[in-house]
């Protein structure tokens, strides 16, 4: 890499990791105003706005608190527990691409920090490693109640991952890839066939991975919620049960930075939905319509309309994951959580067999040349 591409990485990394700061204190306050919504209640009112402020004030609060280590914790793996389930949020979503490239001189950008090969294997592996700063955080804390909940979280994470990458197996068929790029760029196609049937042009739509992988869609999202440890499936807390599970004994910072990373995951989980299953940075139908028009009208140069038509790409890609980050949130506060024995039996005796089930009939369709 040549100084150039240094700038670029670096410009790229230092712009997701302001959006990925800016992700926990807004879906903190979407949560609270989601909530009161879904409740009938205000919710945040006073600080700012509609309490647009709350969140920033609650930051300061965390901040400034008094942070003591209690005495009967193992210091060194209490205070390391929250960096572990940190770090690993931070790193996952520098493979996701947020719009498509363009061409300056003779050199092409890739609006992604890391444009890996293996990318889809560089998200599961990473973000696997969360599970360890829970497991560290329930141990360290020498507590019945937060032991319990990092076992809960470890059995959790462990059944749903296996569900959950072989469900991304039916992605990696139908594209012949794991390269996140090369999948969003690939759903830009039209899909001519549904099943066995030829679709005529005028009913033919986007190649967008959930209609051709409906069912491995439905797993992948169910594990999601799982993986983030949210609600229907937030056994690793379980206030009701063991008070607040792994994190009991956390409070000001070390507290924060679980919670940063639960919404950090949950931005890549949103991410990793909108890459594989919606198209990723391809515009809504309509959507480029309106940008030829812009570009017509304002009759702009040919790098002018490549930088509009990112900007397009990239709100195209905030909507979908910002459908998403509300989905979690809609179900949070509408589904009642589960018993555990419903949690775990729900993973190996339903979703582990829909998910090779699905990646047979994969198979089959795509012996036949039906996706």
């Amino acid at each position: 890499m040549d100084t150039f591409d240094w700038i670029v990485t670096g410009a790229k990394a230092a712009f997701l990791v302001v959006i990925l700061l800016h992700v926990v204190p807004i879906m903190a306050w979407v949560e609270r105003r989601g909530s009161a919504l879904i409740q009938n209640r205000l919710g945040p009112n006073r600080v700012g706005p509609l309490g647009i402020f709350q969140s920033l004030a609650d930051a300061v609060k965390f901040i400034f608190k008094e942070d003591p280590v209690p005495g009967h914790v193992e210091p060194f793996y209490y205070v390391l527990a929250p960096l572990v389930s940190l770090v690993p949020a931070f790193m996952t979503f520098g493979v996701i691409p947020f719009a498509s490239s363009i061409q300056l001189g003779d050199r092409m950008i890739h609006f992604q920090v890391a444009d890996l090969n293996v990318g889809l294997l560089y998200v599961f592996s990473i973000a696997s490693l969360g599970v360890y700063g829970i497991i560290m955080a329930g141990w360290a804390s020498n507590n019945k109640y937060s032991m319990l909940g990092s076992l809960r979280s470890s059995s959790q994470m462990i059944s749903y991952e296996i569900s959950m990458g072989l469900s991304v197996i039916g992605i990696v068929m139908v594209f012949s890839s794991v390269k996140l790029g090369d999948i969003a760029t690939q759903q830009g196609e039209l899909l001519t066939h549904f099943g066995p049937l030829l679709l005529p042009e005028a009913l033919q739509f986007p190649r967008w991975g959930v209609f051709v992988q409906p069912v491995g869609f439905l797993i992948f999202l169910v594990s999601v919620f799982a993986e983030t440890n949210r609600l229907p499936f937030d056994l690793p807390e379980g206030e009701s049960e063991i008070i607040a599970g792994y994190h009991l004994e956390y409070g000001s910072m070390k507290f924060a930075m679980f919670m940063m990373a639960e919404y950090l995951n949950m931005f890549t989980a949103s991410g990793l939905l909108a890459t594989l299953y919606l198209g990723g940075w391809q515009l809504f139908p309509g959507m480029g319509y309106v940008l030829h028009e812009v570009q017509a009208y304002f009759q702009m140069s040919a790098l002018a309309g490549d930088w509009t038509r990112i900007v397009f790409e990239v709100v195209s890609f905030g909507i979908k994951v910002g459908f998403f980050m509300w989905f979690f949130v809609w179900v949070r506060w509408t589904l009642p959580r589960f018993r555990y024995d419903q949690l775990m039996d729900l993973g190996w005796k339903v979703m582990l067999p829909l998910s090779l089930a699905n990646i047979l009939i994969t198979s089959v369709f795509i012996f036949f040349g039906w996706v």
